[in-house]
């Protein structure tokens, strides 16, 4: 809740927290101005065009870029964005960490993406309270034609026996009542955020138009959870130490709070951020004695 109280004036984060609650998910308007776009299509324009997916999944035309908060700053910024921010306090506890960071093209003649959830690998028994939730920008405006994501309102509060029946439905070449009902595109302006429950299921959506939509996401995760991205290994140390404090501990050089999980030799991994720090030499008995 230290999140919320930070709000900026004119965010309802009450309502926005009540229609996550509600749905699974809400969106929130003009994340990014134009010259932010404008930005994003600049930073990303070296990194597009090489590649497509792997497998159905990630799409065969669907291009992804990851670790895109180093990528550029005004994706540095989109990762603490405060608005946001607010809104993820009231789910996550402090010291919550960035667990993917990419942006994701989906090119004309895209199929729809096999509805899903984002947290799945965290084997805890649904219904819970969500373990992450994912932020998706739309870089370019979301629409029922270029592949808005598809979401299915209400299906964070779905069992595992109801995630269950749906991976049948689609093993079998279907899809379930409830989703036919009620599933529907998250369609939203450019500089739009769509934030959702990471147990919401949903998926890419087909793209029938003839331009690519590009958009970028950013999940966030409990900070006893383990992270997708490993972020460690990914953004050099030279790198890092020009973040803000804030997405330092996102990046998880920090320990959670009141615990020792994240150190480092016994203290915060902060410290291996500065040059001079060399870990003190830990003492103990060979393994085995």
């Amino acid at each position: 809740m230290d999140d919320m109280a930070a709000a900026p004036a004119g965010l309802d984060v009450s309502a926005h927290v009540e229609a996550m609650r509600r749905d699974g998910y809400t969106i929130v308007e003009n994340v990014l101005g134009p010259d932010q776009l404008t930005a994003a299509r600049e930073a990303l324009a070296p990194f597009l065009g090489s590649h497509r997916g792997r497998n159905p999944f990630e799409g065969y035309d669907t291009e992804r870029v990851y670790t895109l908060v180093a990528r550029g700053k005004v994706f540095e910024d989109a990762v603490e964005e405060p608005r946001l921010m607010a809104i993820l306090g009231a789910f996550l506890q402090p010291r919550f960490l960035l667990t993917a960071s990419q942006a994701i093209c989906i090119y004309p003649g895209e199929a729809a993406q096999r509805l899903h959830t984002d947290d799945s690998f965290y084997p805890i028994a649904r219904p819970r309270p969500p373990i992450s939730i994912t932020v998706i920008v739309a870089i370019d405006a979301f629409t029922e034609e270029n592949g808005a994501t598809v979401i299915v309102p209400g299906s964070h509060r779905w069992s595992d026996a109801d995630l269950a029946a749906l991976r049948e439905a689609h093993e079998a070449g279907g899809t379930l009542p409830e989703v036919e009902r009620s599933a529907r595109p998250a369609v939203m302006p450019a500089g739009a955020a769509l934030v959702m429950q990471g147990t919401l299921v949903h998926g890419g959506g087909a793209n029938r138009s003839p331009a690519p939509r590009l958009a970028f996401t950013n999940q966030y995760c409990e900070s006893w959870a383990r992270t997708q991205e490993n972020f460690f290994l990914a953004i050099p140390k030279e790198t890092v130490r020009g973040y803000s404090p804030r997405v330092r501990e996102l990046l998880g050089y920090d320990t959670r709070l009141n615990s020792f999980m994240g150190m480092v030799t016994g203290s915060t991994p902060a410290k291996a951020l500065d040059p001079d720090w060399v870990p003190p030499v830990v003492r103990q008995a060979p393994y085995g004695d």
